[in-house]
């Protein structure tokens, strides 16, 4: 069925016949200025093409029609537009589908930011793709062209500068490299000359026979020996043969003791025959350097190179340490052909004697008098020699000869005759290596200690020898007790000695501070006591011990005092007030005295006064008076006729 009102078959891209228009409804608002649309919508509309004028459309409307439907909403078209009514020749309709689009776009959330764009794709890199561009740094300051042109004068001092730093450069990495390359050789030497020592056992750090052992901390004490073997290379050498003396013996037993500050150097040379108490020793195989299991008793009487024949080095520190209350530390052993060899190998040594030299079993040694120079086998007669009619007492003789012998080799060493020579110095170590058998003694140790000498004057080496007082019915050296006492009691004290140009250590006058505190007695259980016997009462210092320690004082040493007190005296160390005035306060009529070389040990010197019995010491924590007085004790005095040998001494007397 066909409707009148059809104009014919719609234009393109027009409504369908069916698509019934819809009057839009005006309300006052239209009036206004319609809103403009957001960005989106107006992306998605295209603008139409500019009509010209007579033109059609592309619904074939012309464009007066498209004017017309711009025509204001208030036109009588626009009023039929309102009411729903169709306008021929102006259609203004609107379908559903539209209306729809419509409605969607005014239901639309608002516009979001804009968002980045799409991460861009990056070609892979192939041979084709050109290099990067690497930026340049931005240049600062004024342009080259603008810059004032160098002087001659500046351009040599820019290339003398740039020739100095390329120099400096090149001399740190040649020392470097020479650092390096030294450090390895010189470890090298050290360990090798470290492996060529044989090693003995010898030392016995815990002895008890160790004298005020903590006052000796930081010293270095050697004891020396040379052996007598006739076995091997010495018998070559002419020291004899096993027929003639089997086993061996301590021929030169010499202490070398260096205190902490390394201010001197004393060497204490014992006789070979000294009479000594032998202690219980384990024998020795001097041809390994071993011990067998074998056990010699203790024995009175015995001569002191007996003593390393027995039991060996082991058994030779003991008796030493007796003796001498020092701490020995080091020990080191040579053989006759080791001797000779040193001083081949550091040229000769220059010696000095007032008269030909002869020996009636070695023959003549030194025919000429006066300085001359001699070599290893000459110099090894020289310190051996004992039979020679114009020295007297030839053990005595020989250790003076021992004694100027070292003097003149230590002179020159010092001198640097040996020290700056390396080649000297490196077959004196090779050979010292060789030819000894040493206990806690490495190459680095024994540098180490010259170079803690390197200030030593010469004047500061005294050689000493032990006191004796002639000999008894078996030809042993008696020994002096009292004399030996005041000789070691000054060397652990670092007291001056006979002979000695020692420079005197720098002394203050600084007044001892007033205590601004009340000394405050301390636990008696943390008081270490030496108790020694001044007065002429035998057992005095054994009941004074057993008293005191009742009381819980620390008792490490009971013996007679060497040298006199003139009343009860308790010494201590700088630090040690407290202790000192505890201990006091347990023994009535005692005093006080600071005393060095005691560390943290506390002595009592009993005096004649003492009245043989001690109070309880007064309580712990409180206040004790420790300026009771000032107690008066002297060490014993040295024997006028102590044998001396001062290194710097070159005369021949």
């Amino acid at each position: 069925m066909g409707d009148d009102r059809d104009q014919g078959p719609p234009a393109p891209e027009s409504r369908a016949p069916w698509e019934r228009p819809i009057s839009r409804i005006h309300h006052p608002s239209d009036s206004a200025t319609p809103p403009e649309r957001s960005a989106p919508q107006q992306r998605r509309e295209t603008p139409a093409p500019t009509a010209q004028p007579g033109s059609t459309d592309q619904t074939g409307r012309s464009d007066k029609s498209s004017r017309s439907q711009r025509s204001d909403p208030e036109t009588p078209s626009g009023r039929l537009r309102r009411l729903g009514k169709r306008s021929p020749g102006k259609p203004e309709t609107i379908s559903v589908a539209e209306l729809m689009d419509r409605k969607a776009e005014d239901d639309a959330p608002a516009p979001r930011p804009d968002v980045e764009a799409p991460t861009e794709k990056i070609a892979p890199i192939t041979d084709r793709t050109p290099p990067p561009v690497t930026a340049q740094p931005e240049a600062v300051g004024a342009p080259a062209e603008d810059r004032p042109a160098l002087t001659r004068l500046a351009m040599s001092k820019v290339r003398r500068r740039k020739r100095i730093l390329n120099a400096t450069r090149g001399l740190v990495s040649i020392i470097a490299i020479l650092s390096v390359a030294l450090t390895g050789v010189v470890w090298g030497y050290l360990r090798s000359t470290d492996q060529g020592f044989a090693q003995v056992a010898a030392l016995d750090p815990d002895s008890t026979d160790v004298i005020d052992a903590a006052g000796q901390y930081g010293d270095e004490t050697y004891l020396i020996v040379g052996t007598d073997t006739r076995t091997g290379a010495s018998g070559e050498v002419g020291a004899g043969t096993v027929e003639d003396a089997e086993g061996a013996r301590s021929d030169t037993v010499m202490l070398v003791n260096i205190p902490a500050d390394r201010s001197r150097v004393v060497a204490v040379s014992f006789p070979r025959d000294l009479d000594v108490e032998r202690p219980e020793c384990e024998a020795f195989d001097n041809d390994t350097n071993t011990y067998t299991g074998e056990i010699y008793p203790a024995a009175d009487g015995d001569k002191l190179n007996a003593t390393y024949a027995l039991g060996g080095p082991k058994c030779l520190v003991k008796t030493i340490q007796k003796i001498s209350g020092l701490k020995i530390g080091h020990f080191v052993g040579m053989d006759f052909a080791g001797f000779e060899s040193m001083v081949n190998e550091v040229g000769g040594v220059d010696v000095c004697t007032p008269q030909p030299l002869v020996d009636y079993e070695l023959g003549t040694v030194l025919p000429n008098v006066g300085e001359q120079h001699i070599d290893g086998k000459t110099a090894l007669n020289y310190v051996r020699a004992r039979h020679v009619d114009s020295e007297g007492n030839g053990d005595y003789g020989r250790i003076k000869r021992q004694q100027r012998f070292l003097s003149s080799l230590l002179r020159s060493a010092l001198s640097n005759k040996v020290l700056l020579d390396p080649g000297k110095l490196s077959g004196f170590v090779s050979a010292f290596t060789r030819d000894t058998f040493v206990e806690n003694v490495k190459t680095q140790d024994l540098i180490t200690l010259g170079r803690s000498l390197q200030n030593v004057d010469a004047g500061a080496v005294t050689f000493l020898t032990l006191p004796t007082d002639g000999t008894n019915d078996w030809g042993n050296e008696i020994p002096v007790d009292s004399a030996i006492a005041a000789l070691f009691s000054a060397i652990i004290e670092d007291r001056p000695l006979p002979g000695e140009e020692r420079k005197d250590p720098a002394t203050t006058t600084e007044a001892t501070p007033e205590p601004t505190a009340p000394t405050l007695a301390v636990d008696p259980t943390t008081v270490s006591v030496q108790v020694s016997n001044a007065s002429e009462a035998a057992g005095m210092a054994a009941t004074a011990s057993s008293e005191l320690a009742n009381y819980g004082f620390q008792i490490l040493d009971v013996g007679n005092f060497a040298g006199t007190a003139t009343q009860t005296v308790v010494r201590y160390s700088p630090g040690q007030e407290s202790e000192a005035a505890t201990v006091a306060s347990a023994i009535p009529g005692a005093v006080v005295e600071e005393a060095a070389g005691l560390d943290s040990v506390v002595e009592v010197v009993l005096g004649s006064d003492y009245p043989g019995y001690t109070n309880a010491p007064t309580a712990f924590g409180q206040p004790v008076d420790a300026t009771a007085g000032q107690g008066s004790t002297e060490a014993a005095p040295l024997p006028d006729n102590l044998s001396f040998t001062n290194a710097a001494d070159d005369t021949c007397a």
